[in-house]
C-alpha cells in the first residue's frame, strides 16, 4: 500500500489512535507501578536499616563474653566443637591471658553481632590460629565480616608483635571464607579432609556431610630456616613453598630413623569432633610402637579422623613418612612455624573422605586437592 492512500482511509486513523490511547495508558500504569515498588523498596531498605543497628569493631572487653556465646548459640546451636566458647569465664579468661583475642563487632545498643578470633592451638607460641568467626545471620550483608578481618589483621596482628605468623582453617561448605582470606594475602598449604563434624552445620543445614578445611598461612615476621623434603612428596612440596613470602633452605631428607632415643609425641582428642592430633616431637627407634599405642587410645574414644604432625625441621623425616603411609596416611600439606619450624600434616580417614563434595575457592586450592586424592587413593 502507497503511503498517499492513507489520508483517504479514515478507519485507519480512528483505529490507530485507538491504539495509541491504549498504549498510552498501559504505559501510565506501568509508571504507576514502578513508583509504587521504588517506595516500597524505600520503605523496606528503611526497616532493614532498623534492624540493623550501627555497629562498631573493636578488641575484646570483659561485658562482650555474653554476648559471644550467645552469638555461637544462634548459629550452632551447642553443636561447635570449641566449647571454650560456651563458657563466658573462659572466654575472659583467655583474653586476659592472651591464649585468645577475641575482636568484636558490636552494636551501638551493645549487642555483639559478629566476631573474630585469634588463639593459640600449635606449640610455636608465636604462630597463632585464625578462625572461630561468625555473624549474626541479620548482618551478613553488612560488611561487618569484612570490617572485622580488616581490622584483624591489617590493624590488631601487626601492633601485636609477639605474633609472627596465624593461620586458618577456611571452611570448605562454600567458598565464601576462602576467597575473603586470600583477598587478605593468605597462601593455601594443606587441606583438611573430614575435619569437622556435620553436626557443627546442622543449625543452619549448610552440610550434607563432614567438611574438609583449606588451611591457609600468613607470616608477619619471617624465620627462614632449614626443612628436609620427603622423597616420596618432593616436588609437591616445592611447588607450594614456591608460593610462600618466607624463604627455606631444602634438603632431602635422606637419614634413618635414630634407634637410640625413645620417639616423644603427643596426643590432643577433639571428642566432639572425633578427631585426633598426634604431634611428634622428637622421632625414636620406637615410632612404629608409639603411634600404635596413640591410635589405640583414640581408637577407644570412637575417633574417625586422625592427623599427625610431624617436623620438617627432622632430617629423619622422609622415614617416618614411608611408614604413616604403609599405615594408610596420606598427604596433608605443610604448615610453616606449627613446631616454630614448620610442620607436615600427614591423616587417616575411618570415614568416607567424599571428595567430591569439597568446595574450593581457587585453583591452587584444586590442584592440591587433585594431588592428596591421588596420595589417598594409593
Amino acid at each position: 500500500m502507497e503511503l498517499g492512500s492513507h489520508f483517504e482511509d479514515v478507519s485507519f486513523f480512528e483505529k490507530n489512535l485507538t491504539w495509541s490511547k491504549h498504549l498510552l495508558k498501559l504505559l501510565q500504569k506501568k509508571s504507576a507501578d514502578i513508583r509504587k515498588r521504588a517506595t516500597l523498596n524505600i520503605d523496606e531498605n528503611k526497616e532493614i536499616e532498623k534492624e540493623q543497628e550501627s555497629f562498631v569493631v573493636d578488641c575484646f572487653r570483659p561485658e562482650d563474653a555474653d554476648g559471644i556465646v550467645d552469638l555461637f548459640r544462634s548459629v550452632y546451636g551447642e553443636h561447635y566443637p570449641v566449647r571454650l566458647f560456651y563458657d563466658p569465664a573462659s572466654i575472659r579468661a583467655a583474653n586476659q591471658e592472651g591464649s585468645c583475642h577475641s575482636i568484636c563487632a558490636r552494636s551501638a545498643s551493645g549487642k555483639i553481632i559478629g566476631v573474630q578470633h585469634l588463639y593459640l592451638s600449635a606449640p610455636c607460641k608465636f604462630l597463632y590460629e585464625t578462625g572461630a568467626g561468625l555473624i549474626l545471620k541479620e548482618y551478613r550483608n553488612s560488611g561487618a565480616n569484612r570490617r572485622l578481618l580488616d581490622f584483624l589483621y591489617n590493624d590488631f596482628t601487626p601492633r601485636n608483635t609477639h605474633i609472627e605468623e596465624l593461620f586458618g582453617e577456611a571452611v570448605c561448605n562454600h567458598p565464601y571464607m576462602q576467597k575473603t582470606v586470600l583477598a587478605f594475602n593468605f597462601v593455601e598449604t594443606a587441606i583438611e579432609i573430614a575435619l569437622m563434624p556435620a553436626e557443627a552445620y546442622s543449625k543452619e543445614k549448610s552440610a550434607a556431610g563432614r567438611v574438609a578445611t583449606v588451611n591457609c598461612s600468613r607470616c608477619y615476621k619471617p624465620k627462614p630456616h632449614r626443612i628436609f623434603l620427603p622423597p616420596v612428596y618432593e616436588l609437591e612440596l616445592q611447588k607450594i613453598y614456591g608460593r610462600l613470602g618466607d624463604t627455606r633452605d631444602m634438603v632431602m631428607s635422606v637419614e634413618d630413623i635414630p634407634r637410640g632415643k625413645a620417639t616423644d609425641a603427643d596426643l590432643t582428642l577433639f571428642e566432639f569432633a572425633r578427631v585426633a592430633r598426634i604431634f611428634v616431637n622428637d622421632i625414636g627407634g620406637d615410632f612404629r610402637c608409639r603411634l600404635f599405642a596413640l591410635e589405640s587410645e583414640a581408637l577407644a574414644k570412637n575417633t574417625l579422623v586422625f592427623q599427625v604432625w610431624l617436623k620438617l625441621t627432622d632430617p629423619s623425616v622422609g622415614k617416618v613418612v614411608d611408614i604413616l603411609r604403609e599405615d594408610g596416611y596420606f598427604f596433608g600439606g605443610p604448615v610453616p612455624r606449627w613446631f616454630d619450624g614448620d610442620a607436615l600434616l600427614m591423616q587417616k580417614l575411618l570415614c568416607p573422605p567424599d571428595f567430591e563434595s569439597i568446595v574450593l575457592s581457587s585453583d591452587v586450592a584444586k590442584e592440591l586437592l587433585k594431588f592428596i586424592r591421588g596420595d589417598c587413593e594409593k
